[in-house]
């Protein structure tokens, strides 16, 4: 049957489509963090799991009205969400603009807008909604990620937008979060490079803030290894990606060569400054790049130079965003988190008590309300980051396992589910929100010229429901092959060519 906008069927059966192991997981996960909130703010005076002045019962009653927003917008045709993403990630935006001068300061952050006794925050809704505008993109006419430098460009324009406007509202936690839809970009044919660069600078940012001391050669032991690791980069990549095992062999012999060099001087008391030493070191094996460059794959040799170059601002720039852009309390955690400090009793008292909370649960657990961390209130405000520690404690290792495993299905089937949307749109808005989209076509007539249709037919291929039927017509009989020929690349089968005086109609199957 075809579906078509605003048909009553078709609407009325969508949850008939829905996945419903997946909704299943999820409301076990979801009845789970409930409890688990109630456990963790349990007061022994005030026990009831439905008291909606305490945390749990507040919980209940955003459960229940999240469930009832999850079916109205199951019942809205998902095209609607399709034609409005770019006015909703633009009314998303002003939001966001607008919280920064808005909201209240909050722990030395402007995130959450409190209405009374309700608070939103409206990063968390921004995330749909830079997905939407994201999944729009993608399912642009005759889009494709890698056609153009532009089309990288449009993508990280609406990941980075609320981003910006999220780190001003001085909640870094959060915009971190939107850094995931790089992931999305790679499902959609971004180069593996790219994800190899990201996780370059996240090792050159932990390696440089961990090593401050001692010195060596006048700079930190953590800059110094940046600086060794950015010199092997260059060379894998050279070797790896331009293919050039004479370049890369030259620049390995240069820099090992030059190192020893340096080593024998400061051996002798001659120490030479180790950012300039790098520095110049690494503008030699640009420059002989660069020269190489000119005589082989342009494109390729570009990539690793300006690698290299981001790689070397970046380290630059740790200092100054890790002492200037990240708040106090996340300077402290990362510190905490690397080792740095051991502050059990400061910044690093919450970390430290939910080791103990959770290690204290052994194999099955304390029990239901037995946890002692977690009752006796030794981890704070434990009904939020820290609420998987009341799981360990109170269910153990295998309870902690399940919670675990359930989350690894649920996103599993996710990205089963995204996979095998119909549509672009659908595919990346899966992929990108974890939510399912429906719809297709059964039957596509088209009364259009050649040129149209040959330029369409990825788009048709799309829309129609697999064994779906495509009607084409109005095509001059000298551009009937070219028809053909897209048709076929586009993965349809044609069942039948039918002529009439100068004109040709094609019936294909998806």
């Amino acid at each position: 049957m075809t579906a078509l906008p605003g048909d009553k069927q078709a609407n009325t059966s969508v949850f008939r489509s829905v996945d419903w192991t997946t909704i299943v997981i999820y409301l076990i996960l979801v009845v789970a963090g409930a409890v688990s909130i109630y456990a963790a703010s349990y007061d022994f005076d005030n026990a009831s799991l439905f008291d909606f002045s305490e945390f749990s019962g507040k919980q209940f009653t955003w459960i229940g009205l999240s469930l009832i927003i999850g079916c109205v917008l199951l019942l809205i045709d998902y095209r609607i969400y399709e034609a409005y993403a770019y006015p909703i990630y633009g009314c998303m935006l002003i939001l966001l603009l607008l919280t920064i001068f808005l909201a209240p300061d909050i722990k030395g952050s402007r995130s959450w807008l409190v209405f009374g006794p309700v608070s939103l925050q409206p990063a968390e809704f921004g995330k749909c909604a830079t997905a939407l505008a994201l999944a729009k993109l993608f399912s642009s006419y005759n889009f494709s990620l890698n056609q153009k430098a532009t089309n990288y460009l449009q993508a990280l324009v609406i990941i980075f937008v609320p981003v910006i406007l999220i780190l001003m509202q001085k909640e870094t936690g959060s915009a971190l979060v939107y850094m995931s839809l790089i992931f999305v970009l790679y499902r959609e044919g971004m180069s593996g490079l790219v994800l190899m660069a990201l996780l370059c600078l996240i090792t050159y940012f932990v390696v440089s803030v961990k090593f401050a001391e001692p010195l060596i050669l006048g700079i930190s032991s953590g800059e110094f290894t940046v600086f060794i690791m950015i010199m092997v980069v260059m060379v894998c990549l050279v070797f790896f990606y331009c293919d050039d095992v004479i370049l890369a062999r030259n620049l390995a012999i240069g820099y090992a060569g030059s190192g020893v060099i340096v080593t024998i001087l400061a051996l002798c008391g001659i120490q030479i400054p180790g950012t300039v030493y790098f520095l110049c070191m690494l503008s030699a094996g640009l420059i002989y790049t660069a020269i190489v460059m000119l005589h082989h794959r342009f494109r390729k040799y570009l990539l690793t130079i300006g690698l290299t170059i981001v790689s070397v601002l970046f380290l630059f720039s740790v200092n100054y965003v890790f002492n200037n852009v990240l708040q106090p309390h996340q300077q402290g955690r990362i510190k905490v988190a690397l080792g740095i400090e051991d502050d059990i009793r400061g910044k690093g008292y919450n970390v430290h008590q939910s080791k103990i909370a959770i290690g204290s649960g052994g194999f099955a657990g304390k029990g239901f309300l037995q946890g002692t961390q977690t009752k006796l209130k030794y981890v704070p405000e434990q009904h939020t980051d820290f609420i998987f520690c009341t799981i360990g404690e109170e269910e153990g290792f295998v309870g902690a396992t399940l919670v675990l495993a359930l989350f690894l299905t649920l996103i599993l089937r996710v990205i089963a589910i995204a996979e095998r949307q119909r549509s672009a749109f659908g595919r990346v808005y899966g992929y990108c929100v974890a939510e399912d989209i429906g719809g297709g076509y059964d039957v596509i007539v088209a009364n259009i010229v050649a040129d149209v249709i040959i330029g369409m037919s990825p788009m048709f291929a799309d829309k129609l429901v697999k064994g779906g039927t495509l009607i084409c017509s109005g095509i001059l009989n000298e551009r009937a092959e070219e028809v053909r020929a897209a048709l076929e690349k586009s993965g349809f089968t044609i069942l039948s060519h039918e002529k009439s005086d100068d004109w040709s109609a094609f019936a294909a199957k998806k």
